[in-house]
C-alpha cells in the first residue's frame, strides 16, 4: 500500500500543478486555486507517508 499511496500522491501534487499552470495561462483565478489545494493536497499527503516510512524504520531499528 505505501507504494501505490505515495505513487497516488505524487500524481495528485502533478495533476495541481498542472491546473495551477492551466489557471495562470487561462487567467482563471478559480483554476489556479483548485490546483494550489490539490498540490498543496498531495503535498501534505506525500509527508505523512514519509513520517510513517520513518517510524517503521524506527521500529524496525529497535527491534534489533
Amino acid at each position: 500500500m505505501g507504494f501505490l499511496a505515495k505513487l497516488k500522491n505524487k500524481t495528485q501534487r502533478a495533476k495541481g500543478r498542472a491546473k495551477e499552470g492551466a489557471g495562470r495561462h487561462t487567467r482563471d483565478p478559480y483554476l489556479e486555486s483548485e490546483g494550489t489545494k490539490d498540490r498543496v493536497s498531495g503535498g501534505v499527503k506525500q509527508a505523512g507517508e514519509q513520517v510513517k516510512d520513518a517510524a517503521g524504520e524506527v521500529r524496525r531499528t529497535m527491534d534489533r
